[in-house]
This record gives C-alpha cells, structure tokens and sequence, in this order.
C-alpha cells in the first residue's frame, strides 16, 4: 500500500460561489468527499460531461501551490499541520484583479486577470518554506514526470523540488476540465466562461487560506484536511 500524499493547495470558503461554481463544474466536493450534482456548460452533453471532468475530479477544486508530496521520514501530518497554521499566520492576503476562463494548452481553468508578482512570490516561498516535509521522489514518480517535455529549468526545479512547475515556471490556475481533444477547448472554453460569468459576479479576489489536501492511497480522490487563514 502506498503511503498517504498531502498538498497545500488554494481553495476558496466553502460558502464562497466561486467554491460552489469549481467543485458543481467537476461533479465533486473535496470537503465532504462526495459526488454532486455536475454543472454542465451549456451546448455540452451531460453524458459526456463526466468524462471530460474525470481527471481533475481526483483532486478537488484547487489552484495548486505545492504540489502532492507525501511526508518525510522522520515528520507527521500532526507536524504539518501545525506548521502550515502557523505559516499561514505570518502572512498577508494576496490580492488579484479576478479570475477568467482560459484554455492552458488542452484544458481549461480558471486563471488571474492580470499577472501578479506578488502571487509569484507567495507561492514559491510556500514551495520553499514546505520542502522539509517533502519525502524525495520515488524513482517512478520522477520518470512519470520525465514523460512530458521539460526546459532544462524545469527539470532542475524537479529534482530541487519534486515539481518542475514553480519559481519561473508556476502559473496560478484552478482546472475546470481534463486533456480535451482539440476540436473541444474553444467550444468548451466558452461555454464555462459563460456559466462563470452568469454565477460569479466580476470583482477581485485575494488569496486569502492555504489549504492542506490529503489523499489515503493513490486509487483515492483527495480531500480536505484543514484551511488556514492568512493574516
């Protein structure tokens, strides 16, 4: 049995619309563990819906700040826990001009307005600040990663960091779909973006809690584990 994998994640207040619009998009909430009710876009077909939510669905609703890792010898979740409390305490929100729909290469997910390099900043002290928790990639892990093309950047951030996908590299982003074929991402694309835009009013929005996902085994979907308040 493979061990457990934590990630510190951003998901927004479980009251929030924008945690209701995420999680009705994948048909999943990661607070209770449970299947809802999908939000299909219009013109797409509720039969073929979950499928193209399939893998995202695993992760829950989230724009990843470090990514899954699972937990270093010789610390515990309990440890964790508490460290990301008080990190989370020391902090201040960071701020965004909004969220828009957009298509990163396949898929499609939610990603800020305008750049931020605040955001830039806040996330990879978080990467940094969380490595002593980090177990080092498992050789299968590394050659999963080593699949897909990586600058030669990025491949330094994997072995530095387990993740070739911060510092420089990181782009804020909350996965509405999986991989879709081609002809889908523009249709796809518009049709969340009106059903964003019909259900979230258009206003900023702050970084404002970490959250610490968990997930028990690799056959399992992650769940919430804890949110922490920035300061």
């Amino acid at each position: 049995m493979t061990a457990p994998r934590y990630a510190l994640y951003y998901a927004p207040a479980a009251e929030s619309a924008l945690w209701r619009f995420g999680s009705a998009v994948l048909g999943y909430d990661a607070i209770t563990g449970e299947d809802i009710p999908a939000l299909v876009p219009p013109g797409c077909d509720p039969a073929h819906w979950p499928g193209l939510t399939e893998e995202p669905r695993r992760y829950g609703f989230h724009a990843t700040l470090k990514a899954p890792f699972e937990i270093a010898s010789g610390r515990s979740e309990g440890q964790l826990r508490a460290f990301a409390h008080n990190y989370a305490a020391g902090l201040e929100r960071v701020p965004l001009q909004g969220l828009s729909v957009a298509a990163l290469g396949s898929f499609v997910a939610l990603t800020p307005s305008a750049e931020s390099n605040a955001l830039q900043r806040f996330a990879f002290a978080l990467v940094q600040a969380f490595e002593p928790f980090r177990a080092p990639l498992s050789e299968a892990d590394r050659q999963r990663r080593l699949k897909h093309p990586l600058t030669p950047a990025q491949s330094a951030y994997l072995e530095a960091y387990g993740y070739p996908y911060v510092g420089d590299a990181f782009r804020f982003h909350m996965t509405l779909t999986g991989s879709l074929p081609h002809e889908k991402v523009a249709p796809v694309k518009q049709a969340l973006a009106q059903t964003y835009a019909e259900k979230i009013e258009a206003k900023p929005v702050a970084i404002d809690r970490i959250a610490l996902f968990k997930q028990e085994s690799r056959n399992s979907r992650f769940r919430l584990l804890d949110s922490f308040m920035l300061s």
